[in-house]
């Protein structure tokens, strides 16, 4: 792994050291002696080409899937230690694509997000109630609160699947490819939300994404993998160079910095170049 940059250490929400997976059957691991430090309180992208080990390395960061080899620690305990319940209370994941087998609206599927506080069986107090509405308003999906979620946009749907998230009213947001397919609007939105939900104090997320630009427009630190393993870790001046980005990727690019006006003025952008 490269270190490129000098970055204060803040306490770790995730902690891997020498973290390695295979699945079942496979001949190779996805993951080989990734070690990594999430801190809290920011907005991180995870980066790398189809394969990588993206998808992976979040579940394994979630206790999802078991590393054969390395640890994996959240909040300081190791992340298998954790009862699933109370893990689910402070962390909440919205992959990448899921099936949803019954018509729900709306609100029943961000109901959904309370199951760690009440049980599948329990029933909704004003606390829950209060969670739902919130989580709605700050996801901008309360005037489709009663709409099915199967006649949704793909952007309306993934607000409400990130919506409850927000309603277990967790520490700690990780998600999977949440633009992916979305148009630009709905991409800029999602990466908006993500950005402001970051700097609420004591919050993290965490973001596997394909979308370089965005990622180094909106997140304050990047990993980007190669191969299962951290090619490299920082800021996105650091980890968005010419170099590193052509060898990744395989691919010819530029990396220009975006024009601004705003927050994200002089942030690395990349442009894909013909091949010669």
């Amino acid at each position: 792994m490269n270190r490129t940059d000098d970055v204060p250490a803040l306490t770790p929400v995730f902690e891997l050291a020498e973290v390695s997976f295979r699945y079942p059957g496979s001949a190779r691991e996805v993951l080989r002696d990734v070690s990594l430090q999430v801190s809290g309180g920011a907005l991180h992208a995870i980066l790398g080409p189809n394969g990588s080990g993206k998808s992976t390395l979040l579940r394994v960061m979630l206790g999802e899937l078991s590393a054969q080899r390395g640890s994996v620690a959240f909040d300081g305990r190791a992340v298998g230690e954790w009862p699933r319940r109370a893990l689910a209370r402070r962390t909440a994941f919205v992959p990448q694509a899921e099936p949803l087998a019954f018509p729900l609206s709306v609100r029943q599927l961000v109901e959904m997000g309370r199951y760690p506080h009440v049980g599948i069986l329990g029933r909704p107090g004003r606390e829950d109630e209060s969670a739902i509405e919130g989580a709605m308003a700050r996801a901008g999906v309360s005037e489709l609160s009663e709409r099915s979620i199967h006649n949704l946009s793909g952007g309306e749907r993934q607000r409400a699947r990130i919506a409850r998230a927000l309603a277990q009213e967790p520490t700690t947001l990780v998600l999977d490819e949440p633009t992916a397919a979305l148009d630009l609007r709905y991409e800029m939105e999602t990466f908006e939300l993500m950005s402001e939900l970051a700097q609420t104090p004591g919050f993290t997320v965490v973001v596997a994404t394909h979308n370089l630009n965005l990622a180094a427009r909106y997140a304050s630190e990047l990993v980007l993998l190669s191969g299962g393993q951290v090619r490299a870790t920082g800021s996105p001046p650091s980890v968005l160079t010419h170099r590193t980005v052509e060898d990744v990727y395989g691919w010819p690019v530029a990396v220009s910095s975006h024009p601004g006006p705003g927050h994200d003025e002089g942030a690395p952008q990349v442009l894909p170049l013909s091949r010669p």
